[in-house]
């Protein structure tokens, strides 16, 4: 027991000095980015699918389970892929070129968008939009801070607020199709099944009647 004990320890050493390295930074970047998005991919996904599966999907709860972990496994893999490949592609092109540059971080991430995130499914589609709202009030702020755009006299935040209420409640009454799955069901749930009832059950304790009264 002591001979493996001191092995172990030996063991946690070596690695330890290896994790020192310089010259392995790099790699050893890449490896932790990979382990990051895995983990950071499945805080993220797990409870949102269990709230949303377990609110708008039918299925035995075996099914419900499956599609959980379905879900979160691929929001886990998806970015832990995406992670190390862009830190790779970043390490690749500041060694060839000697130095770091703001492109390199535009060119890596369009490339692991294109090789992870390329396919039309309701992770990714979710995942994109989800940057795309981002970007846009990231750009707005940097528009701004450079310049380009007068400061706001006032707080523009309820304005924006206001035009994006009415263009998606506008889009889901006459152009639904045209939404996002989960909006739409979400939104359903919100809107068109609040416009439905037969008693006080179906109107304060269920959303829908199961029963064939």
């Amino acid at each position: 027991m002591a001979g493996g004990g001191d092995e172990l320890r030996a063991l946690l050493r070596a690695a330890n000095a290896l994790l020192q390295q310089h010259r392995y930074r790099a790699v050893l970047a890449v490896l932790k980015g990979f382990r990051n998005g895995a983990v950071y991919g499945a805080k993220i996904r797990a409870p949102h699918a269990l709230v949303m599966t377990f609110l708008f999907k039918s299925g035995s709860l075996r099914e419900k389970l499956k599609s959980i972990a379905q879900a979160t496994y691929t929001h886990s893999r998806n970015l832990a892929y995406f992670v190390s490949t862009y830190k790779g592609l970043m390490a690749l092109q500041s060694r060839l070129q000697g130095k770091k540059i703001p492109f390199h971080s535009f060119f890596a991430a369009c490339i692991g968008g294109w090789l992870v995130f390329g396919e039309n499914n309701p992770i990714n589609s979710q995942i994109t939009m989800y940057l795309l709202s981002r970007i846009l009030f990231g750009l707005s702020r940097l528009a701004v801070e450079k310049g380009y755009v007068p400061q706001p006299k006032q707080d523009p935040f309820p304005l924006v607020t206001a035009l994006i209420w009415g263009t998606v409640l506008w889009l889901f009454e006459y152009h639904r199709q045209t939404l996002q799955p989960s909006l739409q069901s979400s939104m359903t749930y919100l809107y068109d099944d609040s416009n439905v009832w037969h008693d006080i059950s179906d109107f304060l304790i269920y959303n829908k009647r199961t029963d064939s009264k």
